[in-house]
């Protein structure tokens, strides 16, 4: 059996997780990160505004909540192995900006394809709002309780039902991704 087809999968998962990689290494004036962080702050209100119109939900669960950590955009891609990543704002109760952060995550399994999608997090808790702050870097999983919302569930989800720290929303899915992995996600973060 030859290993030639296992080695190019390594590497182009390789290529793909680098080029989903959110680490800036390039240091950039104040004028151009504060621009970037009030086109990062645009990006997120028209994607939360666009979830708030397809699941009223949200809406209804934000409405009563600590605070909401929204990605306008994420990264996904992978071969065998792969990567996502992308930046965000917190938006506290107020709709005022509380932070801006990136989250980043690593998968493996059978998978392969890209895609791009948006993700929100309802932090419905003052402890889970903390938790983004005292945590370096918060691992979805090793932190407060999450729980990610589809449609249908979504449905269901009320203000009195809800049980969770987080409500995750994933929407706005472009591209194909397909297969069976597993994964987390690491949110940390970025300076003001």
């Amino acid at each position: 059996m030859s290993l030639k087809p296992l080695r190019i999968a390594a590497l182009l998962s390789a290529v793909l997780l680098a080029a989903c990689s959110t680490t800036d290494i390039t240091t950039s004036s104040a004028g151009s990160e504060a621009a970037s962080h009030a086109q990062l702050e645009q990006e997120a209100r028209v994607a939360l505004a666009q979830l708030y119109a397809t699941t009223p939900r949200a809406k209804e669960l934000s409405a009563s909540a600590a605070g909401v950590l929204i990605f306008p955009s994420i990264v996904k891609a992978g071969l065998l192995i792969g990567g996502s990543g992308g930046k965000g704002v917190l938006f506290g109760p107020d709709g005022s900006v509380k932070g801006y952060y990136s989250a980043a995550a690593v998968s493996w399994g059978l998978q392969a394809g890209a895609q791009s999608f948006s993700e929100a997090m309802v932090l419905t808790t003052p402890e889970s709002v903390k938790q983004l702050d005292v945590a370096d870097g918060w691992s979805v999983g090793m932190g407060p309780s999450v729980v990610v919302v589809d449609s249908g569930m979504a449905k269901d989800v009320t203000t009195t039902t809800a049980r969770s720290d987080v409500y995750a929303f994933i929407y706005g899915q472009s591209g194909l991704m397909a297969g069976l992995g597993v994964q987390g996600q690491k949110i940390t973060k970025l300076s003001n």
